[in-house]
């Protein structure tokens, strides 16, 4: 092969070596594409599987078994599945003695109970409860109780549930106004537990025993990004979810904006906020408890109406989410009787 001119063009065989390089300059002309067989063709032109030419947007009568450079039309926005859906998806088991017996008392929708085969005293009176209400009994192995509660667990162990599950209609949400109507009912000045972001189901189902226990009316909770009452929060709240009003919303500023409409103040839990013994929190009150990590949100701060913290005295200048809801609650309620 020779070398031809100052620019370095090279005379070439049809067919170069493998690894050969053309010379400086010698290129194809823009927007054409060479083809294995050598062939050019313009820009835009494909070339079906066959081999067949076909201008752009032209479709061959027979169509390959796939399609290339096709690529699916981006979403303007992104397509997110709500966590209800993939909570219905699940079965709704009840789990654990309290859990199981709490149902049976409140009358509860139960399809049907499976309990293990070395039962002591506290399991067969649930299972007595169960008979009386002629609920479907089923003896299993305790293994495959621990098989069905092994994705409820905590700290990737299985969930203890000493030796009895049951499965169960889900549970039932109500709507603010209905938490409402409770107070109304008993004749109580409303006291509601609003939930901003709580994501650890176990946290959930503490603060539904602890608003259970200090007279709360009701649990106000958001539809996303939110732990739902699900079997592992069933579970922690030790039964105390049967007796628990739970709103589901979609906007918990909304949800904040109706409770003051209805003439309750707004409490947001901050570390920021006024000490609890030093603010008042008796009569009409919505507690705002925010989420683990980054506790109330922008927003939802700016909607309560004042702020209210927890005295520190330690090395450690936070609580556990369901630790610190239970010492206000309780706090409240010290204020309404005092």
């Amino acid at each position: 092969m020779t070398m031809n001119g100052r620019n370095g063009d090279r005379s070439r065989e049809n067919t170069r070596a493998y690894g050969e390089k053309r010379s400086y300059g010698e290129k194809h002309t823009y927007g054409e594409k060479r083809s294995n067989d050598g062939e050019k063709r313009a820009n835009g032109g494909k070339r079906s599987y066959d081999g067949e030419k076909r201008s752009y947007g032209e479709r061959n009568a027979k169509a390959p078994s796939y399609t290339f450079y096709e690529k699916q039309p981006k979403p303007e926005q992104p397509i997110e599945r709500p966590l209800e859906t993939e909570e219905d998806e699940q079965p709704y088991l009840l789990i654990g003695r309290n859990a199981v017996r709490e149902a049976i008392r409140a009358g509860r929708s139960i399809d049907r109970l499976l309990v293990t085969k070395e039962m002591d005293g506290s399991l067969r009176e649930i299972v007595g409860l169960a008979k009386d209400r002629k609920l479907v009994i089923r003896e299993v192995d305790r293994k495959k109780l621990d098989e069905l509660c092994m994705p409820f667990g905590h700290g990737g162990k299985t969930a203890n549930h000493q030796g009895i599950v049951a499965y169960a209609a889900g549970v039932e949400y109500c709507t603010v106004q209905e938490i409402l109507d409770v107070a109304k009912e008993r004749g109580e000045a409303p006291f509601v537990i609003v939930l901003d972001g709580i994501e650890d189901p176990h946290n959930l189902g503490s603060i539904l025993r602890s608003a259970d226990c200090a007279g709360a009316h009701g649990v106000v909770i958001p539809k996303r990004r939110s732990a739902q009452v699900s079997a592992a929060a069933v579970k922690a709240s030790a039964g105390a979810s049967e007796y628990s009003k739970v709103a589901r919303v979609v906007n918990i500023r909304a949800a904040i904006e109706e409770l003051k409409a209805a003439g309750l103040w707004i409490a947001g839990a901050d570390m920021e906020g006024k000490p609890m013994h030093q603010q008042n929190l008796s009569g009409p009150l919505a507690l705002v408890i925010g989420s683990e990590g980054d506790g109330l949100s922008k927003l939802v701060r700016e909607t309560c109406d004042f702020l209210v913290s927890i005295p520190m005295r330690g090395h450690i200048d936070s609580l556990n989410a369901g630790v610190a809801a239970a010492i206000l609650m309780f706090e409240k309620r010290r204020q309404d009787e005092a």
